[in-house]
């Protein structure tokens, strides 16, 4: 009897796309960006960066900075990468300033702000 298996690699890039589609789009830019030739080109459609959630919610509904290390990764790396893709940031006010200053983000459109306080507000609105 004769064992075969299939890697993930080896299935066709329309199906790789279907099932990255249905991950976090920010946890498949992170692992998987600049990891081969062939995934660079299928994680770089636009589809992966219209939209970046960069915050982590708890199970208890609670916002968070994403990770430093994945933070350092997205600033250093990825966003400068696919700042003209990105159409809508979800941030939070812990990383906002450093994932803004990243890149110059030519197609933002929204920008939806998680845990901001009045003081961060009149920071924001007021100019204070």
């Amino acid at each position: 009897m004769e064992h075969s298996s299939v890697h993930l690699i080896d299935l066709p890039d329309e199906i790789l796309m279907f099932i990255f589609q249905k991950l976090p789009n920010t946890d498949v830019l992170y692992s998987l960006e600049g990891v081969d030739v062939r995934l660079d080109k299928i994680v770089n459609d636009p589809v992966f960066a219209r939209h970046l959630t960069l915050l982590r919610r708890s199970s208890d509904g609670l916002i968070y900075p994403i990770i430093d290390q994945m933070l350092d990764r997205f600033c250093s790396h990825i966003l400068p990468k696919v700042d003209h893709k990105i159409k809508c940031l979800d941030l939070e006010p812990l990383s906002m300033e450093r994932i803004l200053h990243a890149a110059s983000y030519p197609n933002l459109h929204e920008l939806g702000l998680f845990n901001i306080g009045c003081e961060i507000m009149e920071c924001l609105f007021i100019g204070k």
